[in-house]
């Protein structure tokens, strides 16, 4: 059985400005995953910066409230609501509420450095 905790998880900066995470990834430990999960954070009035990745990724949304940005569509988010975010598509998150806007990012196949770019 393998069981991560998030408070024993180093919270770093990533390439997007947000406050990261890594929960589960299959080159940091000796799992069985396509995916990779990650705990992410965007402060209030804060925005990640644009990117984009060249596999699929989920965002599940936690705590707070913002706007999602995928190519050229935007919509509102909030607690309880998953976004899909296909491949290639430049996209970023703004907090547009009063707290922390908190979701999980769940990334297929893991996430890998040369598999993201920065737009900002």
């Amino acid at each position: 059985m393998y069981i991560k905790d998030l408070n024993l998880c180093e919270e770093f900066v990533a390439g997007d400005n947000t406050k990261l995470r890594e929960l589960l990834h299959p080159d940091k430990a000796d799992l069985n995953l396509r995916y990779s999960l990650a705990h992410a954070i965007v402060e209030p009035g804060k925005t990640s910066y644009r990117h984009k990745l060249k596999t699929s990724e989920v965002y599940y949304i936690l705590q707070g409230e913002g706007r999602m940005f995928i190519g050229v569509e935007s919509q509102d988010v909030s607690s309880n609501q998953a976004v899909y975010i296909p491949p290639d598509n430049v996209q970023y998150i703004e907090n547009t509420g009063d707290c922390d806007l908190v979701f999980l990012c769940i990334v297929d196949p893991a996430w890998r450095a040369e598999d993201e770019t920065i737009m900002e």
